[in-house]
């Protein structure tokens, strides 16, 4: 069984993986492993500097902060953006998925719904936190603006629009309370799985 986990940037939702990690639960990080693409496939590489230029890249590295740059602020950069890497990084999930032994699988996804990849799973988990509760954990994480937190958050689907598609919402505030909701999910996932 194949279950989605997504939320808005600064929800928390690598937190809430991580947490299911805790529990024996397979975790897919698709950021994680977009950002492995982008260094290891030279056909990405080259994807991307032919989208963005050679400042994209320094040598075999991306430089992210130009690609976010030029991507936050051009929708359609962007989309293009994730045509390239998203259907790669999809893939490298399902031969992932393949070698697991798991009742059920996580695949975490900052885009999980705006890359049509939803779609693909069985169950769906949205990590919810308070709009300016989000913009601060992002400051103080990134050292970024608030205006580049707002720009991002602009470019992935409002909160409400990813709760109304879930099967599970996980309200991250207060850590013992999201800990108890990733344990009672993770109770209802097993015997779920049992059924598929």
């Amino acid at each position: 069984m194949i279950v989605g986990l997504t939320g808005g940037i600064g929800s928390g939702k690598t937190t809430v993986a991580r947490m299911f990690a805790n529990l024996g639960v397979p975790v897919y990080i698709a950021d994680k492993e977009a950002a492995d693409l982008m260094e290891t496939s030279s056909e990405i590489r080259t994807e991307i500097i032919k989208l963005l230029g050679e400042q994209a890249y320094n040598g075999t590295l991306p430089n992210r902060a130009f690609i976010a740059d030029n991507v936050f602020v051009n929708s359609d950069k962007l989309a293009r953006l994730n045509a390239i890497i998203h259907p790669r990084v999809q893939q490298h999930f399902l031969d992932w998925v393949r070698g697991q032994k798991a009742p059920y699988v996580i695949k975490e996804a900052a885009i999980l719904f705006e890359s049509g990849s939803y779609k693909n799973c069985d169950k769906i988990i949205t990590v919810t936190a308070p709009l300016e509760v989000r913009i601060h954990r992002v400051v103080s994480r990134d050292g970024v603006t608030q205006q580049a937190v707002e720009s991002r958050i602009n470019h992935q689907w409002d909160e409400s629009k990813k709760v109304a598609l879930s099967d599970y919402v996980i309200e991250n505030i207060l850590i013992e309370n999201t800990e108890k909701e990733v344990e009672d999910i993770h109770r209802k996932l097993l015997l779920l799985s049992e059924t598929y």
